[in-house]
């Protein structure tokens, strides 16, 4: 019954059949159709008493089985408070923090490994020179081989004893340095674009008896304070009004005030270009201090030496150095090479990325005009320095450089929110044709040359830091009194 006429529908039927049935067995036999009648009520009855039964054990079932789900979700609950109680969210921030200075570690000791193995190679240098000197200086004759015994000991530096007879060498220039890693020179710059020279690619001839006391007389005046700070200005087109300054070192050494192209070679054999950067760094921040003083909105540019990035601990002396003044937040400009900006390593990125929003950063020395604008602004280039004649009056023969046409060059920078700087304009004729390409800034010679900055500005002591505040709330306090003989104390 149930398959022909469905659950819902066969008590319905069951019920028609009945009055089918019963009605007119009634009016024949009434007794008969009420004792029919009952039986059907009472199997009926009979048949909703066994499914009211069946579904009281199924809901009695299922409120056991939810009894269960419900203890196990309270046990659950509890195991996940205990655990959060036992690993509060501080935990991860500890665990990030040690993270980060296990890889400051790593740093260090990469650091360290390449500071080793330039070492090595120049003492192996050092090494090969010397043991060339006196085959140069006092060639052993062919015919007399007893006099090679006795050398002149003015022009000769004694041997190592050897347990064995010395037998010809190759030529020093020849011969690799056994067990010590070449340093990887790096990449070539234009020469001064900002003061730096282009570093040389390859290895440099050993240095004779002049040069050598000529770059000890370098590295003396360098620490008898020789050094010299002189300001060339930035200046907006077409007004020609000075909007900031960049820091130029300058080596000033028998009276002769030497550029960087001079000594900073010296000063990169000798491992002494990140006391130069720090030394600058020291009086770049006196001079902003300085501007601030008067009144000044200028800011003040340097551009570091890509070598200072590879010194352990250097960026987070200039972020101590920014941190202990915030007034020189937006005065202090940093500028990096183009090299240096596509080649930074996570550690390098993420100390600039640190220092972002308290110091400017500036890209400088390009070899091409390919500026990807987006990358740069990630990592808060503002400023983009290029030589004028990179821009005007690009030689055949260099190949492309750049992916769009120089005249769009500054609107593809502006709309990164990066400003174009033109550097090294030495002809008046050139700034017509820069103000053509809508190039904001310009530096150069046309406009001012360098000047030194007086030794009293940069002997100005910091500083001292501002009193705070009183509460709006609070009033100030009154006026004390004080003695008459306080006053005649202090005027005596």
């Amino acid at each position: 019954m149930d398959r022909i006429f469905g659950r819902r529908s066969s008590l319905l039927a069951l019920g028609l059949l009945g009055l089918v049935v019963l009605g007119p067995l009634a009016l024949v036999a009434p007794l008969a159709a009420a004792l029919a009648l009952t039986l059907a009520a009472a199997l009926a009855a009979l048949l909703s008493h066994r499914k009211a039964a069946a579904l009281s054990l199924r809901c009695d079932k299922l409120s056991a089985e939810l009894d269960v789900l419900s203890k196990r979700l309270i046990r659950l609950e509890a195991g996940a408070a205990a655990s959060a109680a036992i690993t509060p969210p501080a935990a991860d921030a500890g665990l990030a923090s040690g993270i980060e200075e296990v890889t400051v570690e790593i740093g260090l000791l990469s650091g360290i490994v390449r500071d080793l193995a330039s070492v090595v190679a120049a003492q192996d240098g050092e090494i090969a020179r010397i043991k060339a000197e006196p085959r140069a200086l006092a060639p052993v004759p062919a015919l007399a081989p007893l006099q090679v015994s006795a050398p002149a000991p003015a022009l000769v530096q004694p041997a190592p004893p050897a347990a064995a007879p010395p037998r010809p060498e190759p030529e020093p220039t020849a011969r690799p340095a056994p067990f010590a890693p070449r340093p990887i020179p790096p990449p070539p710059r234009p020469a001064d674009t900002d003061g730096f020279p282009a570093p040389a690619t390859s290895a440099p001839a050993a240095p004779t008896r002049g040069e050598r006391a000529r770059e000890e007389a370098l590295v003396a005046a360098f620490d008898r304070d020789g050094l010299e700070v002189h300001l060339q200005p930035i200046v907006v087109l077409p007004q020609r009004k000075v909007v900031s300054y960049e820091a130029l070192a300058r080596l000033r050494v028998e009276g002769e005030v030497l550029a960087p192209e001079a000594f900073l070679p010296v000063l990169e054999r000798y491992g002494r270009t990140t006391d130069l950067d720090r030394r600058m760094l020291q009086r770049v921040a006196t001079i902003a201090r300085h501007l601030a003083g008067r009144g000044s909105e200028a800011a003040v540019a340097y551009g570091l030496s890509p070598l200072s990035l590879f010194e352990p601990g250097f960026l987070r002396s200039l972020a101590r150095l920014v941190a202990a003044e915030p007034g020189l937040a937006g005065r202090l400009v940093v500028a990096l090479p183009q090299a240096s900006w596509r080649n930074l390593d996570a550690e390098q990125a993420a100390a600039l990325a640190a220092l972002r929003g308290r110091i400017g950063f500036l890209l400088d020395r390009p070899t091409d005009l390919r500026f990807d604008a987006l990358a740069l602004a990630e990592r808060g280039v503002a400023q983009v320095k290029v030589p004028a004649d990179l821009l005007l009056r690009q030689a055949p023969g260099r190949g492309h450089l750049a992916d769009i046409a120089v005249e769009d060059l500054v609107a593809a920078l502006g709309r990164a929110g990066i400003r174009l700087v033109a550097c090294a304009v030495e002809h008046e004729g050139d700034v017509p044709d820069l103000i053509d390409l809508d190039v904001p800034f310009a530096q150069g010679s046309v406009f001012a040359a360098p000047r030194a900055v007086r030794a009293e500005v940069l002997a100005a002591p910091p500083a001292p830091p501002e009193p705070p505040a009183l509460p709006a709330d609070e009033p100030e306090p009154p006026p004390q009194r004080r003695p008459f003989r306080d006053f005649l104390r202090r005027a005596s």
